[in-house]
């Protein structure tokens, strides 16, 4: 019994190490701004600090190193364009538009007020479009019975822009309803399961797309049933032009796990639009 434990444990971080591998971060500033000026700190920035220390998402995760990041550069008073690089990698790590003021008017009574005068300033434009969204995410809402829910910030790193999470069940079979703002669309993943296994999504308003690899994409339309299998390489999300949402069943099934892989190319997204 012992033994199959610990052969276990060690098959759990094989797995770990080869997911953590698929998420290492990949920058290129550096070496775009600093390359041939001082290439020895271009490969440190990319390769060092994004590629090794912001990749240790098993340690810290990307949401929590936004947070540390913009709270270290707004007390030492940096509010130069490094600072508006990490608030708009801070909203694509899912920190909203209402936690960002709370964040800073927080640093504000510790590092200083004129400082967070200065961060909110940049704050402002990075979040300007949050406003226009918090009223479409509204009307979103009014269009289904079921909650749109909270920012997705614990699955922020494998969306493109910004989806929101509402457990529905968790007795049985756990249900979620998935929320897509227009364009946001998860990585490719696969549901891995040695028996049974996979996830079964119904649409429930808005337009939507799912496709498998190898196929043709499919629209999904308020009442539209997907059947994804065990081990299909696959993504969904919202269509361009409108926000979406579907309830996840995840299928029972032993052993399963989620393997999340690539983004969707906005070349291969945009040619479903067309």
């Amino acid at each position: 019994m012992k033994s199959k434990l610990i052969l276990a444990l060690v098959a759990l971080a094989i797995n770990s190490t080869t997911i953590m591998a698929q998420e290492k971060i990949k920058q290129t500033a550096g070496r775009d701004q600093l390359g041939k000026f001082a290439p020895k700190f271009a490969e440190l920035n990319d390769d060092i600090l994004f590629g090794e220390v912001w990749s240790r998402t098993d340690r810290l995760g990307l949401r929590d190193r936004s947070l540390v990041t913009i709270t270290s550069l707004i007390s030492q008073g940096i509010t130069d364009s490094s600072l508006v690089y990490h608030l708009q990698t801070a909203r694509q790590n899912g920190i909203t538009r209402t936690e960002i003021a709370e964040i800073i008017t927080h640093i504000g009574f510790y590092a200083g007020w004129p400082k967070a005068w200065a961060a909110f300033n940049l704050a402002k434009g990075v979040w300007a479009e949050d406003t226009e969204g918090e009223d479409a995410r509204a009307a979103f809402q009014r269009q289904m019975i079921f909650p749109i829910g909270e920012p997705n910030a614990a699955y922020a790193q494998y969306f493109i822009g910004n989806s929101y999470l509402a457990p529905i069940s968790n007795e049985q079979v756990k249900i979620s309803n998935v929320t897509f703002e227009p364009r946001c669309r998860n990585n490719w993943h696969i549901h891995h399961a040695t028996q049974g296994g996979g996830q079964m999504l119904v649409g429930v308003a808005g337009r939507g797309w799912y496709q498998e690899e190898g196929k043709p994409a499919v629209e999904i339309l308020p009442g539209t049933v997907i059947h994804i299998p065990a081990g299909v390489k696959h993504w969904h999300g919202a269509a361009a032009d409108s926000w979406f949402a579907h309830l996840a069943f995840e299928v029972p099934g032993e052993e399963c796990s989620n393997e999340w892989l690539e983004p969707v190319t906005d070349e291969a997204y945009d040619n479903l639009q067309k």
